[in-house]
């Protein structure tokens, strides 16, 4: 019996290009120039001259500079990898290879199985590529963890939705992070709103910087002032956040 892809083949608006480089390095608080790299490449000099990098996580148009929401769902996974440890991107590439190969998966950073069994195998590679102590391939699986438990999946495993962190993102504070802001395809076309409300984070962060307060917000929506906060801050620049 042939096992079903996880992702499958039809049109699914999960996979359609959807969102700016700019726009996702600034909804997942990743430096725009290192989202660039994992998507685009890179060329870098060597001393046999210019060579390039290529991409860790593929589009769905190589010729647009357009993620889709899977691709949003890696870049969360991948910026827990290389947040803590500066590790060389080839180095991270051979993990995630080898997940491709275990899985036979294209997408094995938003896949499902890392969730269970591939967690442990990630770790384990990803800790042997880069030597690290038994501590730090702990650490690493506690960095991941906190980031798949911002994921909502159907039945099948496939991503639905993605609650970014907001905040400034200690490792020890992960977990707290309060799940307030979603990323939902099928909402506001797939941009940031305050979780169990469909309003965009742009709008409450609009009348904000036009002069009101979060508690004039808060009583205008019907939420708390946190919400209103959390929604402010998803639209901050990350380095006020």
């Amino acid at each position: 019996m042939v096992s079903r892809p996880l992702f499958r083949k039809e049109l699914d608006i999960r996979e359609l290009p959807s969102y700016s480089i700019p726009e996702v390095a600034h909804y997942l608080r990743v430096p725009l120039t290192t989202l660039r790299s994992w998507t685009r490449g890179r060329h870098y000099p060597t001393s046999g001259g210019a060579r390039f990098f290529k991409p860790i996580i593929e589009l769905p148009n190589p010729d647009s500079n357009l993620l889709s929401f899977v691709n949003l769902v890696e870049v969360h996974i991948l910026d827990a990898v290389r947040r803590d440890h500066r590790i060389p991107l080839h180095k991270v590439r051979g993990a995630i290879d080898y997940l491709k190969e275990s899985f036979s998966s294209e997408h094995p950073l938003a896949d499902h199985k890392l969730e269970t069994d591939g967690l442990d195998l990630f770790v384990e590679k990803y800790g042997h590529l880069i030597n690290i102590s038994r501590e730090g391939q702990l650490a690493i699986r506690k960095l991941l963890e906190a980031h798949l438990q911002r994921l909502d999946r159907d039945t099948t495993g496939i991503p639905l939705r993605l609650y970014p962190f907001t905040r400034k993102r200690l490792a020890i504070e992960l977990r707290e992070e309060p799940r307030a802001i979603v990323i939902d395809p099928h909402i506001s076309f797939g941009r940031p709103v305050l979780a169990g409300t469909g309003i965009p984070t742009a709008i409450i962060a609009e009348r904000y910087k036009a002069g009101e307060a979060t508690e004039e917000l808060a009583d205008d929506y019907g939420l708390s002032t946190l919400e209103i906060e959390e929604a402010i801050r998803c639209e901050l620049p990350s380095q006020a956040a």
